[in-house]
């Protein structure tokens, strides 16, 4: 069944003669239920500085309700900010509900304890943990909410990859300078997000938050000034939609859009990932851009947050080297971004890895943007990070990996459908 599908795939890319890979991604997508609307404004917030600058400013201007759903808060400056300007807001009669990951709480160096959610729920604000870990703590090994979503006044969105943490800003003495990518949407986008989130708040909750109240997105929040600009002559318009992934209702759904979208690239792939240990499909469809002509880059990082996964990402890097992807290392701190940027024509933006965790299992969503120049500012931000890296090759390997990091990125690779 399996290579009958794959088959009627390809047999569906040769069909299409003269059709992009933007139209193909989007045919591909509404074939999975995932729906596009045109009439958004979509701004990349390229740093932790611009991420919470951006967002503190519009939290501080809403009016009604000011939802929020990430992996973690780690308890430190910029997320006892963040508290107390949600405060503040309850104070001023705003909503404010918080939902955040129990094992990306725990496992984080800074949780918020049971004395602080306590003294949060004093001051007004409505935040729960989803699945806290219990005996005999195994429950977190498959399923984690990996999401990261915020909605103001359901008009103004922001989604990406950062967590609230200060080390986005400040850094961390491991791996120095953090690099992350998120983005703000307004537009009827901004109601697909607040459906993720209020179905996520009432499985946790098990309340029943509804109302019309919460899907305003098509109506703009003209009274949030003094954000980042949407520079783009396509503001206002640009064709986005929404990729959730869910266990056993969408599980498969991030790993066939980056598949599908490596195997319809026409002309060119830029691909920034910091846990890329990918799976045996994505290899393949690498490897296949290639040999069509595609011109493939993949950046990732010399350094990382965690132990093995990166052995096994340079092994998976060098395979690709080989193969003929131009790779880049990057140096210049961890690079946490996830990102892909297909012929010029589409991109997305979200809390995806492409690891079998984020890919099977864990709850995730991404942006998939339909617009040449926002792809094309992902696309220059990507060309000035190689200023800060260096293109791997059989020497640059050779003098970068002893023979025991090669053993162990090689032994690494085995364990992928595990990393």
């Amino acid at each position: 069944m399996r290579i009958f599908t794959t088959v009627l795939f390809l047999l569906t890319i040769i069909s299409s003669g003269a059709q992009t890979s933007d139209s193909l991604i989007v045919k591909s997508l509404r074939e999975e239920g995932i729906r596009f609307s045109h009439d958004n404004s979509l701004t990349l917030l390229c740093n932790g500085q611009e991420k919470f600058d951006d967002m503190f400013r519009a939290i501080r201007q809403a009016k009604s309700s000011v939802h929020l759903e990430y992996f973690n808060f780690r308890n430190d400056s910029i997320a006892s900010l963040l508290f107390d300007i949600l405060a503040d807001k309850v104070r001023e009669g705003v909503e404010v509900r918080a939902l955040f990951d129990g094992f990306g709480n725990d496992s984080n160096n800074r949780p918020l304890k049971k004395n602080h959610l306590t003294e949060l729920r004093k001051r007004g604000i409505e935040i729960y943990e989803f699945d806290p870990l219990r005996f005999p703590w195994v429950n977190h090994v498959f399923h984690r909410d990996h999401r990261k979503i915020v909605i103001i006044d359901g008009k103004t969105a922001y989604t990406g990859g950062m967590n609230v943490a200060d080390y986005y800003i400040k850094g961390t003495e491991v791996v120095g300078e953090w690099h992350d990518m998120h983005c703000r949407i307004e537009g009827e986008e901004v109601n697909t997000l607040q459906a993720i989130f209020i179905k996520m708040w009432n499985k946790v909750t098990k309340q029943n938050l509804h109302g019309a109240k919460y899907y305003r997105g098509t109506h703009g929040a003209d009274y949030i000034t003094g954000l980042k600009p949407d520079t783009c002559p396509t503001a206002g318009n640009k064709m986005v939609g929404i990729i959730n992934r869910e266990p056993r209702t969408t599980n498969g759904i991030i790993r066939k859009f980056y598949t599908d979208a490596i195997n319809l690239a026409q002309d060119s792939i830029k691909l920034v990932n910091p846990y890329l240990t990918l799976n045996g499909k994505l290899k393949k469809a690498l490897r296949n851009a290639v040999k069509r002509g595609v011109k493939v880059e993949v950046m990732v990082s010399s350094k990382s947050d965690i132990p093995l996964t990166p052995d096994c990402v340079f092994y998976n890097v060098h395979k690709l080297m080989k193969r003929g992807v131009d790779v880049w290392i990057y140096e210049k701190g961890f690079h946490h971004t996830k990102v892909i940027m297909v012929d010029g024509r589409f991109c997305t933006v979200g809390s995806a890895n492409l690891n079998a965790r984020s890919l099977n299992f864990d709850y995730e969503e991404n942006a998939v943007i339909i617009d040449p120049c926002t792809t094309k500012e992902l696309s220059n931000l990507f060309d000035n990070d190689k200023r800060h890296s260096f293109k791997l090759t059989e020497e640059s390997w050779d003098k970068w990996r002893t023979p025991w990091q090669k053993f162990v990125g090689w032994f690494a690779h085995l364990l992928t459908p595990w990393l």
